[in-house]
């Protein structure tokens, strides 16, 4: 029998890519998918009305508010999405029997750790945004045991706004560009983010908690933007520079490198290679 999924966040990049997936896993899942005009997670008598009136067996909450740099003028908006809305998700999965699989980030850090970060780890948000899904985070684990929180870091696709598409857009009108040089993380493919996803629920992982997944290997947003150049054969002049030289509303860990050991472990996975990653999302645009 199929499984059915409710994916919450429609219209964002990782919901898409999940649609795009799904073409492949229909005859195991039936996904039902959702944007905010069609349920506003951070209304609570919507969300308990909706799920009394449909029947899943999970609930991917791909919800989010991203804007990093917005979140800190836009406090309560930010917080509505990023943790009013998990916290609602997950008090109606629990009345309702559902399992929720919910994204996070890696702004959950301070970046001051000098290797990868584990679950375990100790958090501090240094962002409106980091603070907040951190907070949704813990709301979800307060109320609902069957949960997968899975923390993911600077995922970009096909679809929706990312890194990956605006360097392109901005290669196509200028001869320099300058990219941040001394933030440490890794780059995540939402397609393979998406196949973990799948698996969980296909597999009827119970193996419930917090998750760290990106692709595997470092770099710093200079490197994956140079990356991005060379894969397209693009002739542009990138010059690195300092966090300092580009100041930002929202301050950003200089480390969030995110250690996968435990969702290896669990699912007996291999994952891809950052630039493996990026050379087949570049091959699709």
């Amino acid at each position: 029998m199929r499984k059915k999924v409710l994916v919450t966040g429609a219209k964002g990049q990782l919901a898409l890519t999940l649609k795009e997936l799904y073409k492949e896993k229909e005859s195991e899942l039936d996904l039902v998918f959702v944007s905010k005009q069609e349920l506003n997670i951070n209304n609570e008598d919507a969300v308990n009305y909706f799920f009394r009136k449909n029947k899943f067996d999970y609930c991917i909450n791909c919800a989010a508010y991203t804007a990093v740099d917005s979140a800190e003028n836009d406090q309560e908006k930010a917080k509505n999405i990023n943790t009013l809305g998990p916290k609602n998700l997950a008090v109606a999965c629990r009345k309702n029997n559902i399992s929720l699989i919910h994204i996070s980030t890696d702004y959950v850090f301070d970046g001051n750790k000098p290797e990868p970060y584990n679950e375990s780890d100790q958090t501090n948000p240094l962002s409106v945004y980091g603070m907040t899904k951190l907070k949704g985070e813990e709301l979800i684990a307060e109320h609902l045991v069957e949960h997968f929180i899975i923390r993911t870091s600077w995922l970009y696709s096909e679809h929706g706004n990312n890194f990956m598409k605006t360097m392109i857009c901005l290669s196509q009108d200028r001869e320099l560009l300058s990219v941040v040089e001394d933030q440490i993380g890794t780059p995540t493919y939402a397609k393979d983010l998406a196949s973990v996803i799948f698996k969980i629920i296909i597999t009827n992982n119970k193996a419930y908690g917090l998750y760290h997944y990106s692709n595997e290997g470092i770099a710093s947003w200079y490197d994956f933007a140079k990356a991005i150049f060379e894969e397209t054969n693009t002739k542009i002049k990138l010059l690195p520079i300092k966090s300092e030289s580009y100041p930002t509303p929202a301050k950003r860990p200089n480390f969030s490198v995110l250690d996968k050991t435990k969702i290896k472990t669990n699912l007996q996975i291999e994952i891809p290679y950052w630039r493996d990653s990026l050379k087949q999302a570049l091959s699709n645009l």
